[in-house]
């Protein structure tokens, strides 16, 4: 990838990387779903076994991308398992909004419910189960965007869909993705409502562009009020930075919620999780309730500690073609791609 000198001056106020105000800050909280069914479902399902028909609920009610991936030519190899451990896994979360609830419907043909994601996540599982990370690829990293040339990173929906996007974040880190989950934003309230609401520790006190006002501190948030919390960057300097900041802060309560056995012991709050949920998500086509369970199985110890989120590195805020891009860093992106391939990330994040 190549790119200018990143001049060092911050996004303006009130723009955020990325250009306009309206229509993209209700694009931001899809993420959680995805989180919660890739690497709690499974788990919830082992803890309450007997609920068989929820594995029959969540493969009925999900959608289906007729085409996730890209030409298996163009892709990196899977790594495999360590002498001692499980295969690791790579999960990319992606939001998606078919209701039309962001104030824009981009649906790309052939691919339901995918839009063109302001968000996205990979998530990796490394092969001891021994953590989770989840990092946040910012939106606006002006990447290579293979055979399109160089571009913001969230273009390459523009491009070729979710195929295009797989291929971009696997082209810039090097390293295979395994499943792919989409997240409709009208499955996002019922899941905080249903956990009763999760407390969220605000470091610093905003108003967002709607009125909703967030005082700094411990606050309890239900699904209405977290999602606003989590869709804001136009109140922030530093637009989406502080915005990405937030989102980890959420998922982080979520799974504070989620992953305790008051929550994977009850039979009712699970199955109401996965039946509100599943009609929500669009999966590849691997990803179904079994893939979901033998996950799980590898990962029972999981607990909200062990769930580690950080944000892909970058260079700062310029300018590129006219608009407002973030500069990646090159060789973080390099160590993360190879700590990756290698299963090594627990190496890579003691060194930052």
């Amino acid at each position: 990838m190549s790119q200018p000198v990143p001049p060092d001056v911050p996004a303006p106020r009130g723009e955020g990387p990325g250009g306009t105000r309206r229509g993209r800050r209700r694009r931001t909280a899809w993420i959680v779903l995805g989180l919660v069914l890739a690497l709690v479902l499974g788990a919830g399902v082992v803890a309450v076994g007997y609920l068989s028909n929820l594995a029959t609920t969540f493969d009925h009610g999900t959608q289906k991308f007729e085409s996730a991936f890209p030409d298996e030519t163009a892709r990196p190899g899977k790594a495999e398992a360590r002498e001692g451990r499980h295969e690791p896994v790579n999960i990319l979360l992606l939001g998606a909004d078919s209701g039309g609830g962001s104030g824009e419907t981009e649906e790309l043909p052939g691919v339901p419910q995918s839009g063109r994601s302001d968000t996205m996540m990979w998530v990796h599982v490394p092969g001891d189960r021994s953590r989770v990370y989840v990092m946040s690829v910012m939106r606006d990293l002006w990447v290579d965007i293979p055979d399109e040339g160089t571009h913001k990173l969230n273009s390459a929906y523009s491009f070729g869909g979710v195929p295009k996007a797989v291929q971009t974040l696997e082209s810039m880190f090097g390293a295979r993705i395994d499943h792919v989950v989409a997240v409709d934003l009208e499955g996002f309230r019922g899941l905080v409502d249903s956990l009763g609401g999760v407390e969220i520790d605000n470091p610093r006190a905003f108003e967002s562009g709607h009125g909703d006002v967030f005082p700094a501190g411990p606050q309890v948030m239900d699904g209405e009020t977290a999602l606003a919390f989590v869709r804001e960057r136009y109140a922030f300097a530093d637009g989406d930075y502080s915005r990405v900041a937030n989102q980890q802060l959420f998922l982080k309560a979520v799974a504070e919620r989620v992953l305790t056995p008051e929550t994977l012991a009850n039979p009712g709050r699970i199955t109401d999780m996965v039946t509100g949920l599943s009609p929500y998500l669009t999966v590849d086509d691997s990803l179904d309730a079994g893939e979901m369970v033998a996950i799980g199985r590898t990962m029972t110890d999981l607990r909200a500690d062990d769930v580690e989120m950080f944000t892909v590195p970058t260079r700062g805020i310029g300018r590129a073609g006219g608009q407002s891009v973030v500069w990646p860093d090159e060789q973080a992106i390099e160590q993360i791609g190879e700590a990756l391939a290698q299963d090594e990330m627990a190496s890579y994040r003691a060194g930052q």
